[in-house]
Formats: structure tokens, sequence, C-alpha cells
């Protein structure tokens, strides 16, 4: 079917008179005529370019291949059903783009789907939801297979490349129980979000792992390097042992900023619950103070208040000052951004919120970040 000019000159009469959203919308709507005619008119212009000749051109005599009638399909969309012819060749090597052979849907339905997929909707929530607000009745079948290609979009997203340098980007990793061969399991997810040199955040990507280690780590860091990042001025992290390392053997001349708000449940692991207000009053003193001259006189004044009664406590800031005190070389505005990872924070809000309501796989988690993105 050709969008012919006396076909164009009846779709204007169509809009022309149309009164009602049916008249535009409905099973004969004049829209609806658009996207059938078109999408068949490509179809055919799609076919042409498959054989090499037009249509009744003798040059497509004794090539191998040829016309062979057309075959109907039914698409959804928006706004009810589409009927389509779809040309077809005698050696069944036409694959069109237009619309694929296998597809079934069509246009904003489908980005719905995934939408309501990635905001935890289970498959029976949305085949409820769409046929509630859009008339449709569409199959679990139909949908999982919407929902499956998010896996190659996922993965397209997280092999994408990446920015040459970011300011400042925080490592991180939470940890789930997933669903893996019928078992439930421990798994880490490791999370690397990035602010870029506009100060726009950016999820650079999520990986799985048995459990969080800093040699998992590095090859994260090879692998962010391979996407084309080649220097991370500030790594935010919490305290995990030689992960301040993992990054400069990948990222030389990255500077390290432990989080502070992990260094102080660490350090409170040791005292007394009715001492904690009090060495939290002299150690908030350590950590918000203008320079790190002062903040060293802080500490020095809380060791000989406490190191006595809390002497592990007071060795933790000590053993850890090189990467905890970079903050202080920076103006009030970066402190705030760079002393903690709880920015991540709220990623893992929504990581919680998409899958709180369905069991998860591991390769499942790398395509909630690419939603979420």
């Amino acid at each position: 079917m050709e969008l012919t000019p006396e076909m164009i000159e009846q779709l204007k009469a169509d809009l022309k008179t149309a009164k009602t959203y049916q008249d535009l919308m409905g099973d004969n709507g004049a829209i609806k005529k658009i996207i059938k005619a078109t999408l068949e008119g490509m179809l055919d212009a799609e076919l042409t370019e498959h054989l090499g000749y037009e249509k009744y051109s003798p040059t497509g005599r004794n090539t191998g291949n040829s016309r062979n009638g057309k075959t109907h399909k039914t698409l959804k969309n928006d706004n009810g059903e589409i009927e389509l012819t779809v040309p077809r060749d005698r050696n069944s090597t036409f694959d069109p783009v237009v619309v694929k052979k296998y597809e079934r849907t069509l246009g904003p339905i489908e980005d719905k789907i995934i939408s309501m997929y990635a905001k935890g909707m289970t498959t029976r929530d949305i085949q409820s939801h769409v046929q509630e607000f859009y008339g449709l009745d569409v199959s679990a079948s139909l949908v999982s297979q919407i929902t499956d290609k998010i896996i190659d979009l996922a993965k397209e997203w997280h092999n994408r490349p990446l920015e040459k340098v970011y300011p400042i980007v925080f490592f991180d990793a939470i940890h789930y129980k997933v669903t893996s061969e019928g078992k439930v399991t421990n798994k880490a997810a490791y999370t690397c979000l990035a602010l870029d040199i506009t100060g726009r955040k950016d999820l650079l990507g999520l990986w799985v792992s048995e459990a969080e280690g800093s040699n998992f780590w590095l090859s994260v860091l090879t692998e962010l390097k391979n996407r084309g990042v080649q220097d991370i001025l500030i790594a935010c992290i919490d305290g995990l042992k030689g992960f301040p390392e993992a990054i400069n053997t990948v990222f030389p001349g990255t500077e390290i900023q432990l989080c502070i708000i992990h260094l102080i449940r660490n350090t409170l692991r040791y005292i007394a619950s009715k001492d904690q207000k009090s060495f939290m009053k002299q150690l908030r003193q350590v950590y918000s103070a203008p320079t790190e001259e002062a903040a060293l006189i802080a500490l020095d004044r809380l060791e000989e208040n406490w190191a006595k009664k809390y002497s592990l406590s007071i060795r933790t800031w000590r053993q850890n000052w090189a990467h905890a005190s970079t903050f202080f070389k920076y103006p009030d505005e970066i402190r705030k951004i760079i002393y903690t990872t709880n920015a991540v924070e709220t990623v893992y809000l929504q990581f919680i919120k998409v899958t709180k309501q369905r069991s998860i796989s591991p390769n499942s988690l790398p395509a909630f970040g690419w939603m979420m993105h």
C-alpha cells in the first residue's frame, strides 16, 4: 500500500471533518489511517531496496528473488490496534527495520511498559494498568518480551564510552539477596556515581560480585579506563582495605577521600553508649575544623582525653588520616560534596524501590542501573 496523492488528499479531508476524538483516534480515525498508510509505504520501500528493483520493473527478472504477496500483522499502540499488510519476498530473506518481524507493539506503549517495569510494577500490575488506562489487552508474554529488551539496552548502556575526566566519583557497594539457580544468595552490587565537569550526576555503571573486595574494584576501575576515563580528580570511598591502592594503580593522580560518616560509625563501635555523646562532641571538632592544622590540634586533644579508654577508636583516625583529611584542601562547597559517600544512598533507595516487589537475579541488577539512569 503506497501513500498516493489521492490518499493524502483523503486524509486531509478526514482531518478537516474530524469533530471528536474517535474521528481522529478511533478504529477508522484519520490518525490511525495516516500511521497505517505511512508504515505500509515504508515497508514497501524497504522491500524495494532489499530486492534492488522497483515493483514491476523488468530488471527484477531472473534475479533469484521477487515479491511474494503480503501477510497481515496486528500492532498495538496507545490508540488500540493497527492492522498492517506486510510485503514478503519469495526467498523469505526480507527482514524489515521499520516494523520488525516479531514486533507486536508500536511507539510509546512499549516505552510506557518499560517505564512501569522500571518503577517496580510486576507483569500483572502492568497488564492491569494498560487495560485500565489505554483499553488494550496485552498478554503476560507480550509484557515479558518488551521488558526483556531492557537487558540488551542495559548491556549497551553499561559499555558506552565515558568522559575523559570526572572531577568526583563516588565508589560504594550495596548488598542484595538475589535468586541464582533456584537459591537465594548474597551479592554485592558495585556502584560508580560520578559528577561530570558540568556538575551533573552520571551513573557510570553497576557490577555484581559475591562480596565487596579491592580486587574486584580493581577490575571495575580498569574497565572505566578502557571505556575512556583518563583521570579522576577525587575518589570518595568507604574504608575498604586496599581500595586506595587499587584506585591509584589505575589512576595514579587521583586523590582519595574516605567517607567521614563511615569512619564515625566504625569509631562508635568501640565507644560505650554512656560515653558516646561526650566523645562525639569532641570528635565533631576534628572533622568540622576549618583547616587540617586545626583538625590535628582537635585530634590531639581528643586523644589526650580518651586514649586511655578508647585507644582503638583514636587509632582508627590516626591510621586513616592521610585519606580522611583530603577534603580540608577544598572550600566548603566541595567539602560538603566529598566528605561522605551518601550521594550514592539516593541511588540505593531507587534500587530498593524497584526491586522490593520482585525476586531478582544477579544479571538483572545492571539492568536496574540502566533504567534509573
